[in-house]
């Protein structure tokens, strides 16, 4: 398998845990985000939406979005589990994975953020102060959920990492790179915490990448 990613793309870090944590050793392509490379002609020919990761599996097939590769990978090579075993545990699992990659993460994401320093001449002050205010108000409500909930554990769902933590792990990263006060999160910094023990989330860690910067 080969992978298409951008070290400090959070949705290449998903994946990046995800086969860590399937045992998967992948061939990997930097796409340089900042300097433009998604918008490549060679690159749109592989995925026209100009996002990473992109997957490209061993029959040739090529997987674009996070959750669905994600979601490939589970059904392909169900151990470990990232999903559990009831359909309500798996709901819920979902549940939290989808509230950080379709509330939260889209509307910091780079191309948003370049849009509002470019089109819209929003400087990098306002813009840190957007970033924040979606993840505050996303990750309260998480906290929040994660704190009340007896299906939590360890991890965000019970005592051996899911979907949900693979989620949770590079959210937090995205964070913390523009300050935002965690603090007020103690649950999701425990779960965070425990995550990064395992080397399957520290190994995917943007500054542990090939690419980094």
């Amino acid at each position: 398998m080969k992978t298409f990613g951008y070290f400090r793309s959070s949705a290449a870090y998903r994946l990046r845990i995800a086969l860590n944590l399937k045992g998967f050793a992948v061939d990997h392509v930097p796409v340089h985000l900042r300097a433009g490379a998604q918008h490549s002609p060679d690159y749109l020919a592989l995925n026209p939406q100009g996002l990473v990761p992109v997957l490209v599996a061993d029959d040739g097939a090529v997987l674009t979005q996070s959750l669905a590769i994600i979601e490939w990978l589970e059904e392909t090579h169900p151990q470990p589990r990232l999903l559990p075993g009831t359909a309500a545990e798996r709901a819920r699992v979902r549940a939290i994975a989808l509230a950080i990659a379709c509330d939260i993460h889209p509307l910091n994401n780079l191309r948003v953020l370049k849009y509002l320093a470019g089109p819209l001449g929003i400087e990098e002050p306002a813009r840190d102060t957007w970033y924040r205010h979606w993840c505050e108000i996303g990750l309260a409500a998480l906290e929040t959920q994660l704190a009340r909930e007896g299906a939590t554990g360890r991890y965000c769902h019970g005592d051996a990492p899911t979907l949900a933590d693979v989620c949770l792990v590079p959210q937090l990263a995205n964070a913390r790179r523009v300050a935002t006060d965690l603090t007020r999160y103690p649950t999701l910094l425990r779960i965070d915490a425990a995550c990064n023990l395992l080397p399957a989330f520290a190994d995917a860690a943007p500054a542990r990448q090939p690419d980094a910067e």
